[in-house]
């Protein structure tokens, strides 16, 4: 019950800022993912990933993105995670072209909770970003970075919907916010929301093909301008098959 609550609360916020808005550009995309997991003993695993983010209509780049993080599992409960992506973001408007890409640099930490109610397994991640990104005017890149620091919550839920032998089927329920700190964020301290569900299918423990619809709210750095984004999403999660040390 209280996974619904908050819930309700989180697209309660987002719809009452939404309902402000001066202007609400409405995005189809399509995010097309790889995450590979490579284990290093029972509690460490380094997680990367590649995604490349594209407008449908018209079609066009939006931005490509490469992650890499440590992870260590403390206890059954509590995963930590440490790391650091680069976002090449092409455009934001799929009707303007620019002749250069505008670079970020970004940390990240984590701590998520995980917990086991019935069948059900949830996820609470906190989680804060660093985020460096190169400025530019109208013709091209300018030789300084912005800095924005990001937190993020997110609220998971994870459950087996069939299962035969290495074979199985999967859902996924999620809600995240996300809110903007610092001087120069003071327009759009709340950043997002996306809401997130998903199937994926495993052919076996190690390789898994999921697809999913998220739904983003994000303000503009005006602070009365939105992002209606709806995103199809693909992954293919890939953990490396090796011998863990105990």
């Amino acid at each position: 019950m209280k996974f619904f609550k908050i819930l309700l609360f989180l697209s309660f916020l987002s719809q009452s800022s939404l309902a402000q808005t001066k202007n609400v550009d409405q995005q189809t995309l399509i995010w097309i993912r790889y995450y590979t997991i490579l284990p290093i003993n029972e509690k460490w695993a380094i997680h990367s990933e590649i995604d490349n983010r594209s407008f449908a209509n018209p079609v066009h780049q939006n931005l490509f993105v490469i992650r890499v993080q440590a992870r260590y599992r403390t206890n059954k409960n509590i995963d930590l995670g440490g790391g650091f992506a680069y976002f090449n973001v092409n455009t934001q408007n799929p009707y303007v072209d620019p002749d250069f890409s505008i670079p970020e640099y970004r940390g990240q930490q984590d701590i998520t909770f995980v917990n086991d109610i019935a069948k059900i397994t949830f996820h609470n991640r906190f989680q804060a970003e660093e985020r460096f990104i190169q400025k530019a005017d109208q013709t091209e890149l300018l030789n300084e970075f912005s800095f924005s620091f990001r937190f993020r919550y997110r609220l998971q839920s994870t459950f087996t919907l069939c299962e035969k032998g290495k074979r199985s089927l999967k859902g996924t329920i999620s809600d995240e916010i996300m809110f903007n700190l610092g001087k120069d964020n003071k327009r759009n301290a709340f950043d997002q929301n996306r809401i997130y569900t998903a199937l994926r299918y495993h052919f076996n423990p190690n390789i898994g093909l999921e697809l999913g619809y998220l739904k983003s709210f994000q303000r503009r750095a005006s602070g009365v301008d939105f992002y209606d984004r709806d995103i199809i999403r693909f992954t293919l999660y890939h953990k490396i098959n090796r011998q863990i040390k105990k």
